[in-house]
């Protein structure tokens, strides 16, 4: 599956660009990107057309430190929902900390890293997709907008040890470098991408926080989180359609097959991997909504029999016996005895 990056984050490089002098029409024109796809902040574009777009505005704007200097250029708490819970963090070890576990936001094409060690912080960035052809895109202008939002979130200008790049340098010009990340050792050819500086900054209090809004923004970046996770298995989706169905007739896999526009053997076969059958899930559902039912005294064996989709009450009674070794009528006294 593609790797893929929040639009917020493209329309940050487009707004870095334009203020460098790029044509904004030109520049979405020329990597393929619709104004439409830009104007929802919580859609996704996949991350090689990012690579495209950083490539094409470094040519139109001649700055190669374009990514370098998008620290420099924006307000770090456009970078959406994740900006948000960091500043209202208490203190930064925990800002960082909750960069690293809702960093999927904003790319699932990285990961960051907090790495405590001999008394230095290591905020480190791995690369591992594919897509990404041009790493060093990627890696300065996240560096960029970490260490600019490290020196907003404390109010200072944090004195950092070195700044590391797992890849050789690509200009002899270090001094913009120098420049950005004053006082550091900036080492290539490393064995790792990030940012060191002392532990001490870990305990630093977050200018402003507020207690209250980080826990409501951390709810609404879990849900987001959660929403970006894989799509439920066919099994699950299978389980949706089988308790839609149950209205009175017995749900068929080649009904919730045409449904799903996906043929019946394939489902069979997809569900073998899964290590289930359709019949299986057909019974598991039935037995859970058939005790369930039979804790409603409102109900008859027969309501339930016709609501559980059996054309015959005798089938589900024999159907109920062989899943709890009892009839209906005798869970249902058991049950009445106990409750």
């Amino acid at each position: 599956m593609s790797k893929v990056l929040s639009v917020s984050s493209f329309n940050l490089i487009l707004y870095v660009a334009q203020q460098k002098g790029a044509d904004y029409d030109l520049l979405c024109k020329k990597t393929g990107i619709s104004p439409q796809d830009l104007q929802n902040p919580d859609n996704r574009l996949p991350i090689a057309q990012a690579q495209k777009l950083w490539k094409e505005a470094i040519e139109m704007t001649g700055d190669e430190f374009l990514p370098l200097h998008i620290g420099e250029m924006i307000n770090t708490i456009s970078v959406g929902i994740l900006a948000y819970v960091m500043m209202h963090s208490p203190i930064l070890g925990k800002a960082l900390e909750k960069l690293c576990q809702y960093q999927d936001i904003v790319c699932d094409a990285s990961k960051t890293s907090l790495i405590i060690e001999n008394g230095l912080a290591h905020l480190t960035i791995s690369e591992p997709s594919d897509d990404i052809f041009a790493p060093h895109y990627a890696y300065e202008s996240t560096i960029s907008i970490y260490h600019s939002a490290i020196n907003g979130m404390l109010g200072e200008n944090v004195q950092l040890k070195s700044v590391h790049f797992d890849y050789p340098a690509y200009t002899d010009n270090l001094s913009e470098y120098h420049r950005i990340f004053k006082g550091a050792e900036i080492i290539f050819n490393s064995h790792f991408t990030g940012l060191v500086f002392s532990e001490d900054y870990l305990k630093r209090p977050i200018l402003n926080a507020n207690p209250n809004l980080f826990s409501l923004f951390e709810i609404h970046a879990n849900e987001i989180l959660n929403s970006l996770k894989p799509s439920e298995s066919l099994k699950e989706k299978i389980k949706k359609e089988i308790l839609h169905d149950l209205k009175g007739e017995e749900p068929t896999l080649s009904n919730i097959a045409k449904k799903l526009g996906i043929g019946v053997r394939s489902i069979q076969l997809k569900l073998k991997e899964e290590g289930v059958t359709f019949q299986q899930l057909l019974d598991e559902i039935r037995k859970n909504l058939a005790t369930k039912h039979l804790k409603e005294a409102q109900l008859s064996t027969t309501d339930i029999a016709y609501l559980l989709g059996y054309s015959e009450p005798s089938v589900f009674f024999r159907s109920f016996k062989k899943w709890t070794g009892q009839t209906p009528t005798i869970y249902r006294k058991n049950y009445q005895m106990v409750a």
